[in-house]
């Protein structure tokens, strides 16, 4: 698989610096790839659209899942997370990860992150949605994200590893055998580079985390633009599984009118005895569902979902006054006080939720060892799509994912260096030939894309609604085509341009995949085909972008995720 050829419109890179690895990215998936990669001797550029701490990880609240508890197994944690996936899991990739799952924690507790324990002095493990057992370390109570971030970025900076922060990758460049050789980049504001840029490495590893900001409505931080999935269209690879978008189930509602990152209201507030009520305080999940309320999160979204319409409201209720202030004050601080800024206090009445775009269950295509089908291209954390989630993610799997599969990454990483297949010396790039392909969209029609995608491509799904979304969606694309192919303009280069950019992209390809599957499975719900369908759809959706800026989808079987991809590794 080579490159598409295709590039932003953006300045030639006017600073370029060596490397063996760049990661791209500082969540748990970034950062653990990259210290882990710096230990096995390998130079190691970090580089992060904003702060080292400003990723989505740093947000999640429930926590991390592992079988750690007495009485727990890897098998019941697969099973869990094999039934969450609604029939699309790759069970070898499942397995991977509930069995190299506990060792990694442990791992990531002496890199130095502290999760809360119990009188006894074990770890205080918890239960969410989809689970049969407690098995969800936490910190902080809700603040595990953050106690991750910290540990993670405290290593990062005691071992002096190079970083590249406010930082907006663009593209891959590649040899003239089509391999990786780095990344350009733009680098806003202060900082020791400035502008446009490259860190040349024979080995890329994108961490970018979602795309929720394709949505109005998300639990995701504003740089979660799609950036990694967009490159990796562009540069040739392969994604996967795009259609499925799990809508959290409870997040704060502020409002119809509400845009950008909502608070979040943890599953882990269920976990602990949480009700879902109506304005009337009936139990409205009671009866739908064996774990009711703390079914998985598309069964639980969509009975939200369900019982707003029939009662024609905007919201539900999340009811956990019997926790008492002291629970919420010890358990849920970070929570609480989100409520009280909104003029809620959950203490002493309910909170008002409504679904909202969280997780991305698909993303670029990956294989055991997260490469992709671009030579010495890998991806892992939320940007990949491993095989692990299926159709729906089981909660708190996503901080286990990106550690178990960042750690394999440099597994495969240094043993390609130890092997002489990772080039000693760092590739050349071929210069850009002839003009860029991809038009630029301007910033204001972010909002636009925002706007389609939430009515056309949200919790609830139809043909007629993917189509007027793949119609408007297209006359962006077409606009921002024609003006630069016949009159050879388009939007200023910046960052605003190019996440818009980025941002239509994965639209398109979301909408796309979403209009082929022709059922209800896991988080992708059309309503015109209510109905899961395993003998016709009981299958992967792939997409790649086509040197003339088309798509091109395919369907794969059940065992989408072979050991080794064709195409995959370091070359």
């Amino acid at each position: 698989m080579t490159s598409t050829g295709i590039r932003l419109h953006a300045p030639a890179p006017g600073w370029s610096i060596d490397a063996d690895v760049v990661v791209v990215g500082s969540g748990v998936a970034g950062l653990t790839a990259a210290l882990r990669c710096e230990a096995a001797g390998l130079t190691t550029v970090v580089v992060t659209k904003a702060r080292l701490d400003d990723g989505s990880t740093r947000w999640a609240q429930g926590g991390i899942a592992a079988a750690l508890g007495d009485g727990d197994t890897p098998e019941q944690h697969r099973d869990d997370t094999l039934v969450a996936g609604a029939g699309l899991c790759d069970e070898e990739a499942v397995r991977i990860l509930v069995t190299e799952g506990p060792d990694a924690v442990r791992r990531l507790i002496a890199t130095g992150a502290h999760f809360d324990e119990s009188e006894e002095g074990g770890l205080e493990l918890t239960r969410e949605g989809g689970h049969h057992r407690r098995r969800i370390a936490h910190a902080g109570g809700d603040a595990t994200g953050a106690e991750i971030s910290r540990a993670l970025v405290e290593a990062v900076r005691t071992r002096g590893m190079r970083t590249i922060e406010n930082a907006l990758v663009l593209d891959l460049l590649t040899d003239a055998e089509g391999r990786t050789a780095g990344v350009t980049l733009h680098v806003m504001g202060e900082g020791q580079h400035d502008g446009v840029g490259a860190v040349h490495a024979p080995a890329v590893v994108l961490a970018t985390g979602g795309m929720g900001q394709v949505f109005s409505a998300t639990t995701n931080p504003s740089v979660s633009t799609g950036d990694g999935v967009a490159l990796a269209l562009r540069a040739g690879a392969e994604v996967s599984d795009l259609e499925f978008v799990q809508f959290h189930p409870t997040v704060l509602f502020l409002g119809p009118d509400a845009e950008g990152q909502q608070p979040l209201v943890s599953e882990a507030v269920r976990g602990e005895g949480a009700h879902l009520v109506d304005a009337d305080g009936v139990r409205f999940m009671a009866g739908q569902h064996e774990l009711a309320e703390l079914a998985p999160r598309d069964i639980v979204a969509k009975g939200i979902m369900r019982r707003m319409h029939e009662l024609d409201t905007e919201h539900m209720y999340l009811d956990a006054r019997h926790f008492g202030a002291e629970m919420w004050e010890h358990r849920f601080p970070t929570i609480l006080a989100a409520c009280r800024a909104h003029g809620i206090d959950p203490v002493t009445e309910p909170v008002p939720v409504a679904p909202a775009a969280h997780y991305a269950s698909g993303g670029v295509r990956t294989d055991f060892h997260g490469r992709t089908t671009v030579p010495g291209l890998y991806a892992c954390g939320e940007v990949a799509c491993t095989g692990v989630h299926g159709a729906n993610r089981l909660a708190s799997n996503s901080l286990l994912e990106g550690l178990v599969y960042a750690e394999r990454i440099a597994a495969d990483i240094a043993a390609s260096r130890a092997g002489n297949t990772l080039h000693a010396r760092t590739p050349r790039p071929l210069p850009p030939a002839g003009r860029p392909g991809h038009p630029l969209l301007p910033p204001e029609a972010r909002f636009t894309i925002q706007r389609i995608m939430t009515r056309g491509a949200g919790v609830l799904r139809s043909a007629s609604s993917l189509e007027q979304a793949a119609e408007a969606l297209q006359r962006l694309h077409a606009d921002a085509r024609d003006a630069l192919d016949e009159q050879g303009k388009t939007a200023e280069p910046g960052v605003d341009t190019w996440e818009t950019t980025n941002l239509l992209c994965v639209a398109r390809v979301l909408v796309a995949a979403a209009l082929r599957r022709e059922e209800t499975r896991g988080c992708h719900w059309r309503e015109d085909r209510p109905e899961r369908d395993d003998t016709a759809w009981r299958r992967h959706i792939v997409v790649r972008l086509n040197p003339d800026r088309t798509l091109a989808t395919h369907t794969t079987g059940t065992t989408a995720f072979p050991p080794t991809l064709p195409g995959a590794g370091p070359s």
